[in-house]
């Protein structure tokens, strides 16, 4: 699962560093708490050019009867993607790159304060530690406004809605001890192959969808100030003492 994840680096830094052709962005503002529903920067392949746009987080299929469906699919399993109704067709011909700065997991560290409450947890930021942008897989789709129906955020000047959801997959040894799941984070060498929107072939695509190398990364404890999407500022990230688990 990814709720919530960082994207401070400019769309100029990512157009160089994922060799974008063509930027397609307004008003771009920093956010280390995007949350679903918001706007999000993607590298798709239209034809023979690499593009850098926004789109909106949680997926809406181009069947779907409402946008409402994409508040249920912000995350798509890697073990799912050819069998899905919602995710098949995207995912043989729509693939995109998600570029992050980090995205936050939270870590079971108590048992419920009341007898029907969730466990208490502790939310961590994962990140590069090279400090690079992360490639994470994503696919997309595009929805129209029927007559009449109101406009999603998102949606361009002639009623097309674009969205995105996040592929994950299995954690590596550093996030397992955190959360069962975490992105799927691709190689710079599997961008091109991801991309191409011709390549058909499921059995390579799916080979691509495994855990990033765990010495890429690092974690850290972050306070419960991430839990609330108006916090969009860097002091997000700031790292806290660990709370111990409860025994």
């Amino acid at each position: 699962m990814c709720g919530r994840f960082v994207t401070a680096s400019s769309p100029s830094l990512l157009a160089d560093r994922f060799d974008v052709d063509d930027v397609d962005v307004d008003d771009f503002v920093p956010s280390y708490n995007v949350a679903p529903r918001e706007l999000v920067l993607v590298v798709r392949q239209r034809e023979d050019r690499r593009v850098l746009s926004q789109v909106r987080w949680g997926l809406v299929p181009s069947w779907a009867k409402d946008p409402s469906i994409g508040d249920r699919m912000i995350n798509a399993r890697a073990d799912g993607l050819a069998e899905k109704p919602a995710f098949k067709r995207p995912f043989a011909k729509k693939r995109c790159l998600i570029p992050a700065d980090g995205f936050y997991e939270w870590r079971v560290v108590g048992p419920p304060r009341t007898p029907k409450g969730r466990p208490r947890k502790q939310p961590v930021f994962v990140h590069r530690r090279d400090g690079e942008p992360m490639a994470l897989a994503g696919l997309w789709d595009v929805w129209k406004v029927r007559e009449g129906e109101a406009w999603p955020t998102g949606t361009d000047d002639e009623g097309w809605l674009r969205s995105c959801v996040i592929v994950t997959g299995e954690p590596n040894e550093l996030v397992a001890p955190v959360h069962d799941r975490m992105p799927v984070l691709l190689p710079e060498s599997a961008w091109a192959t991801w991309l191409d929107p011709t390549n058909d072939d499921v059995e390579q695509l799916a080979s691509l969808l495994v855990p990033a190398p765990s010495e890429q990364l690092e974690l850290w404890p972050v306070s419960d100030v991430v839990n609330s999407a108006d916090n969009k500022g860097p002091e997000v990230v700031e790292p806290v003492e660990p709370i111990e688990p409860a025994s």
